[in-house]
């Protein structure tokens, strides 16, 4: 099939790359003229495990192209797929403007029939005003509009891609139907399924399974904090109740918030749209606040342990929101880099991809290493904030030669009690009991 795929952001690039494995032929657009000259000599725009091979097979192979025009890179196109950015407003609702705005280009240029497929995040009832803004030129015959919202890890996005455990597809058009269970049949063979809905269903079920993931970690993280008050162990209680089957494991790691592109936003613009439809979400409101209390932990935990930050220096380990992703986006880091700069803190960190991102942000206000070593040299104390798997198995001893204190604030809580008691560490984690060397 032929395929076009408007916007090259995480969503779309890895989308059209993983259709192009398949077989089909996928033209991305975008308007970035530098972004797009880089794709097109084979230089990949974002990090992403497993993504850069099949970027650079696809477009060796000539199933995978890249184009800042938007009327030729659809002219031929069966499906054209909409990833473009659904930032928040100011009021927390999803901004449709680029949705949109390409929906009402796309009106001008289409000259036959075509499925415009809602790939972003978007809120109930978008599909409609896709429509609409189509309708405005177009003759309702030469297109339909497809509610598919995306389902990707970040870090994992590719082989969610592939072998997905599910494909949402919004639609009341059988032709459209037809076409995009065509486009989907290889990615299921192993019997996982296709479901289809109506558009508003489709829509509203990308922002029930975030919303529900974030209250399982805003839960969490409640309980967590509860066991400190009580000295419970927290890593104790997810084990008996991730064992339920009713409840299960995953999602119930403790820790200092979420963050990235889904998650926040996604909860937020639930919450608007029950706003606007006058409906008051009590658990979403709870789980947006202990978010954001829970994004200040660390740094109001190592706040509280010095008495002012003249002449420290913390070191932070992981500035992403998650490991294997250089996205930044809400990530906890920069809550605690911005709370520890305010304080008078002087801050040295290490991530393993997400340097660059981060040095567009502090430019000068941090300093940024090369080594995890090197940025607890002479440091007061260590907080780690991502749990990257190069800080798992550290060199404790090299750890506890180079820090001034042997001091930890954990947010992962990567370690335990007694490896960190054994080896002489003070140590500070989530939901535990502290050990005090």
């Amino acid at each position: 099939m032929k395929i076009a795929v408007v916007g090259t952001g995480y969503v779309g690039l890895v989308s059209g790359t993983c259709f192009a494995e398949t077989g089909n032929d996928v033209t991305c657009i975008d308007i970035d003229k530098k972004k797009v000259l880089k794709m097109q000599d084979g230089i990949i725009p974002i990090y992403e495990p497993g993504l850069e091979v099949l970027f650079e097979r696809n477009i060796k192979q000539k199933r995978l192209h890249f184009t800042t025009e938007l009327e030729n890179g659809i002219k031929d196109a069966e499906i054209i797929f909409l990833a473009l950015p659904t930032p928040p407003g100011e009021d927390g609702s999803a901004d449709l403007s680029y949705v949109l705005g390409v929906a009402n280009d796309l009106s001008k240029i289409i000259t036959e029939y075509k499925v415009i497929v809602d790939k972003s995040t978007v809120p109930v009832g978008t599909a409609e005003k896709v429509h609409e803004a189509l309708a405005k030129n177009l003759d309702s015959n030469l297109f339909d509009v497809v509610s598919n919202p995306e389902f990707l890890r970040e870090g994992v996005a590719v082989q969610d891609f592939m072998k997905p455990d599910r494909v949402v597809i919004g639609t009341s058009s059988q032709k459209a139907k037809d076409k995009m269970l065509r486009l989907y049949e290889p990615f299921v063979r192993q019997g996982n399924p296709i479901i289809f809905m109506d558009e508003r269903s489709a829509e509203l079920t990308k922002y029930a399974a975030n919303s529900f993931l974030a209250t399982k970690i805003s839960f969490m993280n409640e309980i967590a904090n509860l066991c400190e008050k009580v000295g419970a162990d927290v890593d104790d209680v997810r084990k008996g109740i991730g064992t339920d089957t009713r409840i299960g494991k995953r999602f119930l790691f403790p820790g200092v918030g979420y963050g990235g592109s889904c998650f926040p936003k996604d909860v937020q613009a639930l919450f608007k749209t029950s706003e606007q439809n006058k409906y008051d979400f009590k658990i979403l409101r709870s789980v947006m606040e202990v978010n954001k209390t829970q994004k200040l932990r660390i740094a109001e935990d190592i706040i509280t342990y010095f008495d002012n930050g003249v002449d420290k220096t913390i070191a932070l380990w992981g500035l992403a929101f998650k490991p294997n992703t250089d996205d930044i986006r809400e990530a906890p880091a920069l809550y605690t880099i911005d709370k520890l700069l305010e304080a008078g803190y002087k801050i040295k960190a290490y991530d393993p991809e997400a340097m660059e991102n981060i040095k567009e942000i502090y430019d000068d206000k941090i300093k940024l290493v090369n080594d995890p070593y090197e940025a607890i040299e002479n440091a007061d104390a260590l907080a780690i904030m991502t749990e990257w798997n190069v800080f798992r198995t550290p060199n404790f001893n090299k750890m506890l030669e180079l820090l001034k204190n042997k001091l930890i604030f954990d947010g992962r809580n990567l370690y335990t009690l007694d490896q960190m008691k054994n080896m002489g560490f003070e140590y500070y984690s989530i939901g535990r009991s502290p050990v005090n060397s």
